[in-house]
C-alpha cells in the first residue's frame, strides 16, 4: 500500500467556501448531487455518494486542512487510506495541495478519475 496521488488544483472561490463545500453535508450533496453525511469535528464520521466512500475526520484546521481516514465501499473490511486537503488563498482564488496515501495496489488510476469526476470537477464549479 505504498501508491500516492499528488494534485495541485487552483479554484475560483476562497479557502472558507471550499473548506464548507468539503465538511458541510448539504453544501457538499449540493455540489455533487449525492447524498452525504458529514460530522465535521476531529473524529466524527462521513459517508459520501449514499455510501461509496466513508471514513473519518483525523484533523480539521478551518479553512485550512482536512486530514481524513478514508475509504472506499468495496475494499477489504478495515483497510483506510490516508487523504489530506491543504488549502492557501491566491490572491481570489485558492490552490489545494491533495495527497492521497496508502490505499490498496492497483487503484491508482481508478481514485484519481474519481477524485476529477466527484470532486474536482464539481466543486470547480462553486
Amino acid at each position: 500500500m505504498s501508491t500516492t496521488i499528488q494534485e495541485k488544483i487552483k479554484f475560483n472561490t476562497t479557502p472558507e467556501r471550499l473548506y464548507q463545500a468539503l465538511t458541510d453535508p448539504k453544501k457538499f450533496s449540493d455540489l455533487t448531487g449525492a447524498p452525504a453525511e458529514i460530522h465535521s469535528e476531529e473524529g466524527g464520521s462521513f459517508s459520501c455518494f449514499g455510501g461509496m466512500i466513508a471514513g473519518r475526520m483525523i484533523e480539521l484546521i478551518p479553512n485550512k486542512r482536512i486530514v481524513q481516514a478514508w475509504r472506499a465501499g468495496n475494499w477489504v473490511s478495515g483497510v483506510y487510506s490516508i487523504v489530506n486537503f491543504e488549502l492557501f488563498s491566491e490572491g481570489e482564488n485558492t490552490l489545494l495541495y491533495f495527497n492521497h496515501i496508502g490505499f490498496p495496489e492497483g487503484q491508482g488510476e481508478h481514485l484519481k478519475q474519481g477524485w476529477e469526476e466527484n470532486y474536482w470537477k464539481p466543486l470547480k464549479n462553486m
